[in-house]
């Protein structure tokens, strides 16, 4: 009986360390073809020049594999994130993700995509709001630009990709923080993606917008944008004159920023896993990374925060904001 037991003990550990050794080899392996990164949102916004900055630093990392980005718009980037989150959970679909994959969870009970349905892999950067008006404008500060949102009864317009979208919370925040009414002082124009957005402000469609730093930061740099005011815990290296929402005692607007992150479907192998978290150690000291995001007005935070927690206190802000405003009850 007892060398039954030893026998069988002795099978039991041989297969342990065959599943060990199976799930190294697959981590070491891993990957073995193209990676598709998908961007919940258009061509030439935050979201974009994120993912294709990744995309093109991480590729040093992947043994030498493709990752290719897709752009998936749509539904406040629900489409895109619903992708990934049906896709397979092997590591070859991942997500490109920004505040809006919490944003819309918070303000939406049918929202297709709970803020929890993914694996979290990272967070990657830290994403400066900008107010800003073209620099033709007559407005110079941000009370030039309250002074004439009242005087207009509601006249001055301004671009978001929707009201309850980041871009749209970042003006309402701020007219509430002005004793405005957010939703009736000043007129939503909505349009797709950062670079549209930015189109619209460049042709003088809209009066302001309050955008992602990537979006605006190569025209404010060309001479053909104002910033006025910028969404950040401290100003922003490239614009040291432009003062912060905190310091203009905008309270609820200084709660307001931009972030990136990387995701996978729920269920990811822990030995995938681990490997992206190697891959974005290494991202995170990478040259490469750290300069595309100084260029686009980005703070690398990778290996900063806990993504779960970030990501659930990003729910928490959105949901009580959208109930502050009276977009849920």
């Amino acid at each position: 009986m007892f060398r039954h037991l030893k026998k069988a003990a002795l099978g039991v550990a041989a297969l342990a360390c065959a599943t060990a050794f199976t799930s190294a080899a697959q981590a070491d392996s891993y990957p073995e073809k193209a990676i598709t990164l998908v961007v919940p949102y258009g061509a030439g916004g935050a979201s974009d020049l994120a993912g294709r900055a990744l995309a093109e630093t991480a590729r040093n990392y992947t043994n030498d594999q493709p990752i290719i980005v897709v752009n998936k718009t749509g539904n406040g980037g629900m489409n895109g994130a619903r992708f990934v989150t049906e896709s397979d959970p092997d590591g070859y679909t991942l997500l490109l993700s920004r505040v809006g994959m919490a944003l819309y969870p918070a303000v939406y009970s049918d929202s297709p995509v709970a803020w929890d349905d993914y694996t979290f892999l990272g967070i990657l950067e830290a994403t400066p709001m900008i107010l800003a008006v073209n620099a033709e404008s007559d407005i110079k500060t941000v009370d030039d630009l309250m002074a004439k949102i009242k005087a207009s009864n509601g006249a001055t317009t301004y671009a978001a990709s929707g009201p309850t979208a980041i871009d749209g919370f970042s003006v309402q925040a701020l007219l509430t923080d002005a004793g405005l009414d957010p939703l009736s002082a000043s007129t939503l124009v909505p349009y797709k993606g950062g670079g549209e957005l930015a189109a619209a402000l460049l042709g003088n469609h809209v009066d302001f917008l309050a955008i992602s730093a990537g979006s605006l930061m190569p025209h404010i740099q060309a001479g053909k944008m104002r910033a006025l005011m910028v969404y950040a815990p401290k100003r922003m290296a490239d614009l040291p004159d432009v003062p912060t929402a905190k310091e203009l005692g905008y309270a609820t607007a200084a709660q307001v920023a931009g972030w990136s992150g990387l995701y996978a479907p729920k269920g990811l192998p822990d030995d995938v896993v681990a490997k992206w978290k190697d891959i974005l150690g290494k991202v995170a000291t990478n040259e490469q990374w750290l300069d595309l995001a100084e260029k686009r007005g980005s703070i690398s935070v990778i290996g900063d925060e806990d993504p779960s927690a970030y990501v659930k206190s990003q729910f928490d802000l959105y949901h009580g904001l959208a109930k502050k405003f009276g977009y849920i009850q």
